[in-house]
């Protein structure tokens, strides 16, 4: 059995020094789980540097030392070349360290048969991670082969919901309101209605109802986002994420 991880000393790396990476540590360092100064990675980009190291994080030059220095080891690499990476750093990741992979598509399976053993576990985070509102932050547990779906819905998610924001302040603009303040509202809205969604355990449809009163503004705007399809594109929107995982799996 391998040695516990030390919770007191123990450092983080990262594996790819991307907006992923970049948002988990930011969440870290943010909640207190760990202070900068013990979280890792490497990149040669000034810019990708510059975004770590101005919350204090060490950035290295070389994957190779980020795995040495560090107790966990993140690989936020894109999904093509996490088998490449894995092999490349194989030597330098026993058993003794704990390894976590967050890319899309690629099973568990196959990547402990790449670096040799099973202390690997797979998690799928999301970039709210940053302000403490990632997925896994929540902690949800799942079957293995449910991950595309979860991919689909909660990896790829924030970014359809960012996009409903950009529609929803683009809408105030059209109807009058000055950029920063429909921005600032379209933002708060949907913070506000998620976390009614997640706090109540209310059905969203139930919450829908609540706020569309007969012959209302809401409901005229709801009549217009079916006319849209708005659920159908947020469906399939999901559907074909997931199938991307899928596919990126089998490549």
């Amino acid at each position: 059995m391998a040695a516990p991880i030390p919770i007191d000393s123990y450092k983080l790396g990262f594996i790819g020094a991307g907006k992923m990476a970049e948002s988990i540590a930011r969440g870290v360092v943010r909640a207190g789980v760990l202070p900068a100064s013990r979280i890792r990675t490497a990149h040669k980009d000034s810019d990708r540097k510059e975004a770590f190291t101005a919350f204090g994080v060490t950035v290295f030059d070389h994957n190779e030392e980020v795995a040495e220095d560090s107790d966990v080891v993140i690989f936020s690499v894109k999904p093509q070349i996490v088998k490449k990476v894995i092999l490349e750093l194989k030597p330098l990741l026993p058993k003794k360290k704990l390894l976590v992979s967050i890319a899309a598509g690629i099973k568990l399976t196959d990547l402990q048969d790449w670096v040799g053993h099973n202390r690997f576990i797979r998690v799928m985070p999301n970039t709210p991670a940053a302000v403490g509102q990632a997925a896994t932050g929540k902690m949800w547990k799942a079957d293995e082969k449910l991950f595309d779906a979860v991919t689909g819905l909660s990896g790829s998610g924030p970014a359809y919901i960012y996009l409903a924001i950009d529609a929803l302040a683009d809408g105030g603009v059209a109807a009058g309101l000055p950029r920063d303040l429909a921005l600032g509202l379209a933002s708060q809205t949907v913070l506000g209605a998620a976390s009614m969604a997640s706090i109540t355990g209310k059905h969203p449809g139930q919450l829908k109802d609540d706020v569309a009163s007969p012959g209302g503004t809401t409901i005229a705007g709801i009549h217009e986002l079916e006319k849209g399809g708005f659920r159908g594109a947020l469906m399939n929107a999901v559907v074909a994420a997931a199938k991307r995982g899928r596919e990126l799996s089998q490549s």
